[in-house]
């Protein structure tokens, strides 16, 4: 009986192909969204000021809801160590500690503390790429173009240290700002980029005239790391796509083949009920 209701809730919390998990997704998803807008709320001196009270309430409630589920995620796993030090594990470890910590943080100084610490539930907006199909299906991309874009940043770095080299050639008799190769590396990584801050800019026309070349530049350089994963997802074989969300119940590995039987990672049987 006991190996029936955690077979069920770990179904429920891990997967998503069925109606209880979908449900369950998406009121974690607004609770993860409810308790973001809190924070935001939370930094509005006005409004924390006014309703002091119903903050702190509403998130204490959300707080004990993760942590229910934080401990019904180890509950329902047969290895709980492989939950609890995975990096979602770690999160939620994380996004929920802040308001029980408050217990123990005393003191007049320790309320600046204590408000750094609760930045630390920022942390539950990185859970909601785990509800994001897509999402292994970009992270594949971006793995396996990993060299490409390596390669492209080193470009980046070298073409930006020579420029930068350059310019302070030019314009370091002038007070425009590039007072040393680093700074002059600076405004050309700035300026290629197009972000343009504006607190360093040439004066001498040659210096001018280099400048709107590496503007122009970087407008081509931005499209290429998109252009180099838009590839390398499109190229992804079709059958490597997988939309199966089923999670081992023994190292609550994801990932799987849509029509696997045992983990690739433990090896343990994806459906012990089905075999019984």
């Amino acid at each position: 009986m006991a190996k029936n209701w955690k077979s069920k809730l770990h179904e429920i919390i891990y997967e998503a192909d069925t109606r209880a998990g979908k449900l369950f997704d998406v009121v974690l998803l607004v609770l993860i969204l409810a308790s973001i807008a809190l924070v935001m709320l939370e930094s509005v001196d006005d409004f924390a000021g006014k309703h002091s009270d119903f903050l702190v309430t509403a998130e204490w409630i959300i707080t004990i809801l993760f942590t229910l589920e934080y401990f019904a995620r180890i509950i329902s796993i047969r290895k709980p160590s492989q939950y609890i030090f995975s990096f979602y594990g770690i999160i939620d470890f994380l996004s929920t500690i802040p308001m029980y910590l408050s217990f123990f943080i005393v003191g007049s100084q320790s309320l600046i503390a204590l408000r750094a610490l609760r930045l630390m539930r920022i942390f539950r907006i990185l859970k909601l790429a785990r509800y994001i199909g897509e999402s292994n299906n970009i992270m594949r991309a971006l793995k396996a173009s990993r060299i490409k874009i390596g390669v492209f940043i080193m470009f980046i770095l070298i073409l930006c240290t020579i420029l930068g080299s350059v310019m302070y050639l030019i314009e370091s008799d002038k007070e425009s700002g590039f007072t040393s190769i680093p700074r002059s590396i600076y405004w050309a990584i700035v300026t290629l980029t197009t972000v343009g801050y504006g607190d360093i800019a040439p004066h001498t026309p040659l210096g001018q005239f280099i400048a709107s070349i590496i503007m122009i530049l970087g407008y081509g350089i931005i499209a290429v790391p998109t252009g180099i994963v838009t590839a390398e997802f499109a190229t992804m074989d079709k059958d490597e796509i997988h939309l199966n969300t089923q999670s081992c119940p023994s190292c609550a590995t994801e990932g799987h083949h849509d029509k696997a039987e045992y983990c690739y990672d433990c090896g343990e049987i994806l459906n012990p009920e089905e075999t019984d």
